[in-house]
């Protein structure tokens, strides 16, 4: 087989256990199915960082967040750090983005040749809060007097729900572009004689809140039965430092995240949203066929981290729990070698970058801290995988998770860890950290952490590095300055002739 070209399909917020392709009931996601029938499902794959831009400047780079200062969605990716798409390029690719990345920084490209759309969220540094500065200076202390006038979540939200669903918004407008670029591509890339391999990365924001779908994907659910969370007696003592950071910075306390109809309006909402995201994928593997391209291309799809989702009384993403930390994960090849099969050790999203190089024949990379998936895959690799994830949004202190076969262990510094054992206890309520049975264990995998990093220096680093964002901030808003990326497309000109080299 030639150089393959690579289609990467990214999803945003997108957590596994609300798909088909994971076993849901409810939830139809037929084009996922598809994948994980002719593919490879990954049933323990984390993000680097649950956080939509440090998790895509981590796998761009295939670093760790804290190596490369991604501490939050408003750090800037270096551009002297390596991608994929660098790599790639210099191994002969056409690279092309579509949609979401959210890169923060002048440099708006990172390798790619060029974006089909512009991005959804802004690039300069307005998004460096008040708020996460006081929590560092103060290691998160008086949380709850800097967060008392937050809340910007609300189940309840979706009273209305009917009425507001209707109006085609924002990101679901986003996303339409998003397809139709790419869709648009693959038609380009399918007319052309001996064409370069591709590497098209078509990102998404769904099914990422304000969970709106078109009315068809809400009417799609009516009278579904949809589980909603259920909550312990003792919930507020299953709380580690770092949730209580989060509920905080989340406003939980300020709404009813227990009103049943709005939980079920909430799932009910996702559910269609994750429909409307799997139709997408349907609509992109059609059209790798009906373009000849279906026989020489990989196929990845995967979400940059979950959701909450209200599970423990806890929204959005950021935490370490798998509803937020893990990520649906699939690899389809054009032979489908391998298909129907699952890999159960834990691997990271930073591990794309070295995979993507072994996919397309490069010999080397620059070092990164991910390992290529392909001896996983092909049997090869025996030794017991471990993957690291980071916060460090809007927590008073370095907040690192290590997970090993079926441990995990949160380590928030200067306070109480946690210790899962997920086989046991996949919803994570039981902490076993402090148990003379698993004491050598929460030893081996503290000390991991210890070892890999200085969290002195790190939340030192972190602090810093808001100072002067939010310096550099003020300072464009004063010049009335911008980085926004703004693709050119002129109308004069053929589809073919805009999208290739």
């Amino acid at each position: 087989m030639s150089q393959p070209n690579i289609l990467m399909i990214i999803s945003d917020q997108m957590t596994p256990f609300l798909t088909g392709a994971y076993g849901h009931p409810v939830v139809q996601t037929p084009a996922l199915n598809a994948l994980a029938e002719n593919g490879i499902r990954f049933d323990a794959a984390y993000t680097p960082f649950p956080l939509c831009s440090p998790a895509r400047a981590c796998f761009m780079t295939g670093n760790n967040a804290a190596k490369i200062g991604a501490y939050d969605n408003g750090a800037e990716l270096r551009s002297d750090i390596p991608t994929f798409a660098h790599h790639l390029t210099r191994t002969g690719y056409d690279t092309v983005l579509s949609g979401k990345m959210h890169f923060i920084g002048a440099d708006q490209l990172h390798g790619f040749r060029r974006r089909l759309t512009t991005d959804i969220y802004p690039e300069d540094f307005r998004w460096v809060k008040p708020e996460w500065i006081h929590i560092k200076e103060t290691r998160g202390e008086n949380y709850q007097a800097i967060m008392e006038q937050r809340g910007r979540y609300n189940a309840a939200n979706y009273d209305g729900h009917k009425l507001q669903i209707d109006t085609w918004h924002g990101p679901l407008s986003y996303d339409e572009e998003t397809h139709f670029r790419s869709l648009e591509y693959l038609h380009a890339v399918g007319t052309q004689k001996n064409p370069k391999p591709f590497l098209l990365c078509a990102s998404y924001h769904h099914p990422h809140e304000p969970f709106w779908p078109p009315q068809s994907y809400w009417d799609m659910y009516e009278n579904a039965d949809i589980e909603i969370p259920t909550l312990p007696d003792n919930l507020d003592d299953t709380y580690s430092m770092m949730d209580k950071w989060l509920n905080a910075y989340h406003g939980t306390r300020k709404h009813d995240l227990r009103d049943p109809d709005a939980l079920y309006k909430l799932r009910r909402a996702y559910y269609g949203l994750v429909t409307y995201m799997d139709d997408k994928v349907g609509e992109l593997l059609a059209s790798l066929k009906e373009n000849g391209l279906d026989d020489n291309t990989i196929v990845i799809f995967f979400s940059d981290h979950g959701d909450m989702l209200c599970e423990k009384e806890m929204v959005q993403k950021r935490t370490f729990y798998d509803w937020s930390s893990r990520v649906p994960f699939f690899i389809r090849f054009p032979d489908h070698h391998k298909a129907s099969s699952t890999i159960d050790q834990p691997v990271s999203l930073i591990d794309l970058l070295p995979t993507l190089c072994d996919m397309a024949g490069t010999e080397d990379h620059y070092p990164c801290d991910g390992t290529s998936l392909m001896p996983l895959i092909e049997g090869a690799e025996t030794e017991d995988r471990e993957i690291f994830v980071e916060a460090h949004e809007a927590v008073g202190a370095p907040c690192i998770m290590i997970r090993k076969n079926n441990y995990k262990y949160n380590h928030i510094h200067g306070h109480e860890p946690q210790l899962f054992d997920l086989d046991a206890d996949p919803g994570e309520w039981n902490n076993l950290s402090g148990q003379l049975k698993h004491a050598e264990t929460e030893t081996y995998l503290r000390t991991r952490i210890l070892d890999s990093y200085d969290l002195d220096t790190i939340a030192e680093a972190n602090l810093d590095s808001l100072y002067r964002r939010q310096l550099i901030h003020e300072a464009m808003q004063a010049n009335g300055t911008s980085w926004a990326y703004n693709p050119s497309f002129d109308p004069t000109k053929n589809a073919q002739a805009q999208y290739l080299p």
